[in-house]
């Protein structure tokens, strides 16, 4: 097949969907590999590494698309809210399209989407299966998400984090919290720990205490019930207003004993619950700091604004959006090697793509093809 990798036009994506070190591989098995103009280079991979790796560079981006069968991009069409509706013209019913879509979010995109005619799958729904950890894109980026939250806090913060013996006495180490132990609260919990800090963590899920100590991080549990904390999959379900306020008022004492708090705590296609409201805000001490890392999805704090520092009575609330295209070249390098280990697992040994929607991973990536929704997690949120 001809592969083509597109450049992000997005703003402020920074990553691409393949480096130059697994176009090789793909070469050997007998594809071709297109890269259009400029597209690592914000990544830090530039034109030069692609073409010393054997890709054909393609500096028109409507010629990519003619000339591409199966076509890879960091943020798909659907969700990308300058240019996406470009793309989607560009999308013909032969064409086999892998990217980010946030389809559960954004459903009707999917619609569009399955508009085209062209095949899609989503890397937010690789199942979390020991198999297809190889191919967990999400994780991947989740992950690096962590570590960078805990970066913007430690440069935030107007103390540092770990236990200082000097000669002007002892310098005491910061208390971090970290608000929902997922990948990227598990990642936030060791970076912060490996930094000197005194770590400590929640989340709804009690079967995550013993991930939470393997990181070196202290877990933090509330008297609240936790038998529908986690659905089928191993995400956080959702929970009612009165459990959430509940434990808002269990959570503001601890957070007036920290110095940063770390908030990742989301549910799977819906807003981010709003855990920390105004009122334990103002119950933590002037200085502290507050990343709130799913700022995108509406915020785990009632004043994060997305893409905006605030102060409010002392604490400084970061709401970053896209953290992992913050360090590009490594996210790009994990987003390419999740990639191509989806691909050897769609790809026969012919060369071609074999679609088999009774293997649980397949089924679970495929978003739409032949111009209709396969994807049952999408029809359901459609009400379909």
């Amino acid at each position: 097949m001809i592969i083509a990798v597109a450049k992000e036009n997005c703003p402020e994506e920074c990553r691409v969907a393949l480096v130059p070190s697994f176009i090789p591989p793909l070469l050997k098995a007998g594809h071709q590999v297109l890269v259009e103009r400029s597209a690592g280079l914000s990544a830090g991979y530039p034109d030069e590494m692609y073409e010393q790796a054997g890709a054909q560079m393609e500096p028109d981006r409507d010629r990519l698309f003619e000339r591409g069968q199966l076509l890879l991009m960091v943020r798909g069409p659907g969700i990308n809210p300058q240019e996406g509706e470009r793309d989607l013209a560009r999308l013909r019913s032969h064409h086999i399209l892998f990217a980010f879509f946030n389809p559960l979010m954004y459903p009707e995109t999917v619609r569009t989407l399955a508009g085209t005619g062209a095949t899609a799958f989503s890397l937010e729904l690789i199942p979390r299966i020991s198999r297809a950890q190889s191919m967990d894109a999400l994780s991947s980026m989740a992950s690096l998400a962590g570590y960078k939250g805990v970066m913007l806090a430690a440069n935030a913060l107007p103390k540092i984090f770990p236990l200082m013996m000097t000669a002007a006495g002892s310098l005491m180490p910061a208390k971090v919290f970290v608000i929902g132990a997922g990948v990227s609260g598990l990642q936030a919990c060791a970076t912060a720990k490996r930094m000197g800090a005194i770590v400590s963590a929640y989340d709804i899920r009690p079967v995550v205490k013993d991930q939470v100590k393997s990181v070196g991080a202290g877990f933090v549990e509330f008297d609240l019930p936790t038998d529908t904390a986690e659905d089928r999959r191993g995400y956080a379900k959702s929970q009612s207003d009165d459990f959430y306020r509940r434990q808002r008022e269990a959570m503001g004492q601890v957070l007036a004993e920290n110095d940063v708090v770390i908030a990742t705590a989301g549910v799977p296609g819906k807003k981010a619950p709003v855990l920390i409201d105004e009122k334990m805000v103002a119950g933590m001490r002037p200085g502290s700091v507050i990343v709130d890392i799913v700022a995108e999805l509406g915020g785990n704090c009632a004043l994060t604004r997305p893409g905006e520092t605030v102060v409010h009575n002392g604490v400084t609330i970061i709401g970053p959006v896209n953290l992992a295209s913050s360090v590009a070249f490594h996210a790009s390098q994990m987003l390419a090697k999740n990639l191509h280990a989806l691909l050897d697992h769609l790809i026969d040994v012919e060369g071609r793509m074999a679609i088999n929607t009774k293997e649980e991973i397949t089924r679970s990536t495929l978003l739409c093809r032949d111009g209709k929704i396969t994807n049952e997690r999408v029809l359901e949120v459609l009400g379909q």
